[in-house]
């Protein structure tokens, strides 16, 4: 399956990788890169972007602060901290995970300072805004007017991408049966991938191991353990 492939920020974890040359598009998140792409360009003064965990709304999200500057808040600043003090450094936000207990009231008056100041913001969460329950008919009627882009979580190729991009990171070149093996084995999400290497080249370098089949199947029993353990 052949892929286009655009460059964008993919936060590798063990490595800071903010440019874009460093994330990879696919028909899973190309709507929503187009959309962040867009920007300024926006017909209203918010954007949601949202889908599974995992999928990577959080990349995306610092896609656009890296362009915007915009400032990151969580649902529990958004209640205790005041609109101007958010803003201070800057008319744009980004207020993840949104619909999972987020003030009402308090989004509302972050909402219209943005708006008020021709800023931005950002909203993430795994639905659509116009499906939270919010209990505000002001804030539910900008809710649904927001534009909304799904990001699906990642296909096939895009999942080989990746694992090939963070093995690169650590210039390891597996063999192609090695990622053939895992992608229909692993979570799938970039947190998944990102554990998954890392276990994998602790392990080899402990073991003195190439990176094979049999390594990776080791790799991914002691994860599984781990998993079903916690």
């Amino acid at each position: 399956m052949t892929m286009q492939v655009r460059q964008l920020p993919l936060d590798l974890g063990h490595r800071p990788a903010r440019g874009r040359e460093d994330f990879l598009v696919a028909p899973s998140n190309a709507d929503a890169i187009a959309w962040l792409d867009r920007w300024p360009d926006w017909p209203g003064p918010s954007l949601a972007i949202y889908g599974p965990a995992g999928c990577g709304k959080s990349h995306l999200a610092e896609v656009w602060r890296t362009r915007s500057g915009a400032a990151f808040v969580s649902t529990e600043q958004v209640a205790t901290m005041s609109p101007i003090r958010i803003l201070e450094h800057g008319d744009c936000c980004i207020v993840e995970d949104a619909d999972r207990g987020v003030d009402a009231e308090a989004l509302l008056h972050l909402y219209n300072l943005v708006a008020e100041r021709r800023g931005s913001i950002l909203l993430t969460g795994r639905t659509a805004p116009a499906r939270w329950a919010v209990g505000l008919a002001d804030l539910a009627s900008r809710l649904a007017a927001t534009p909304a882009v799904p990001v699906q979580a990642p296909d096939d190729a895009l999942m080989s991408a990746v694992l090939i991009k963070l093995f690169a990171d650590r210039q390891i070149t597996p063999p192609p049966e090695v990622v053939t093996f895992l992608v229909p084995r692993m979570e799938r999400s970039f947190q998944a991938a990102r554990t998954l290497v890392d276990t994998t080249d602790r392990t080899a370098l402990a073991g003195k191991r190439q990176v094979t089949v049999p390594l990776v199947r080791d790799v991914l029993a002691k994860i599984n353990d781990d998993s079903e353990g916690t």
